[in-house]
């Protein structure tokens, strides 16, 4: 499990003040309890080489030395109050592993990328949970159940809310707090042609410019191309026709 902090610059590094594992002992003893679910478990324990922050729901268990925590928090500047560590262990918690049933349950298709050089996209199944949306990993699953989980994510796109806005010969979709979901539409060729049509553009030949974890952006082949070529960070553009037929990664 990653921790989502992120990291800070050099800079902010260099000026950081270290986390001290006792005081996030004491954040953690307050904060975790709250953060328990019927399904999700959540202890601090003492082992003999320090104390261990342990996770259990469903099929997945993770054990984390505190003292790994709260060097990953000063990488990451974390604020050293108390109200600094526990936003980073909300964080923390919220990215944990995402089980097969809270897959079931609350999954969503959409599109993100199937490699580390970042020229292809593909459908897979995320969980949103508050701020973050965490990738489901289908290891373990049998064909049926992973038929089963991915259909009912992408029907529940359909239903994810969205903002569509126009600029020029552009329409953009949008999701207000989890970028990643402005996919989602993507996975409903009637939602998205209504949709643009209902914003008065008309894109006879509508190509999509895919840049996962930013707004969709939707327009002729010509301005999608030159949109494609503008950008600074890595896009992908499809015929609206073949995006709901891409593979699943």
């Amino acid at each position: 499990m990653t921790a989502p902090f992120g990291r800070a610059s050099l800079l902010q590094r260099l000026r950081a003040t270290r986390i001290d594992v006792a005081e996030l002992r004491e954040v953690a003893d307050a904060v975790l309890p709250g953060l328990a679910t019927g399904g999700l478990r959540i202890a601090v324990a003492d082992r003999r080489g320090g104390a261990v922050v342990v996770l259990e729901e469903g099929e997945h268990r993770r054990q984390v030395a505190l003292a790994d925590l709260a060097e990953d928090m000063t990488d990451a500047g974390v604020p050293t109050t108390p109200e600094g560590m526990a936003a980073a262990l909300n964080a923390w918690v919220a990215h944990r592993p995402v089980t097969q049933a809270a897959a079931q349950r609350y999954g969503v298709a959409v599109l993100d990328w199937t490699d580390a050089r970042r020229t292809a996209v593909g459908w897979t199944v995320v969980v949103p949970r508050g701020r973050a949306t965490v990738t489901w990993t289908p290891a373990g699953a049998d064909p049926i159940a992973l038929d089963r989980i991915r259909a009912a994510a992408r029907s529940r796109g359909a239903g994810v809310p969205l903002d569509l806005r126009v600029e020029g010969p552009v329409a953009i979709w949008s999701h207000p707090r989890l970028p990643l979901l402005a996919t989602a539409v993507l996975g409903h060729p009637e939602r998205l042609l209504s949709g643009v049509a209902e914003a008065g553009l008309e894109i006879p030949d509508m190509h999509v410019v895919v840049t996962p974890r930013r707004p969709v952006a939707c327009a002729g082949a010509g301005v999608a191309e030159r949109l494609a070529g503008q950008a600074n960070e890595d896009r992908v553009t499809h015929p609206w026709r073949e995006l709901a037929a891409l593979p699943w990664a």
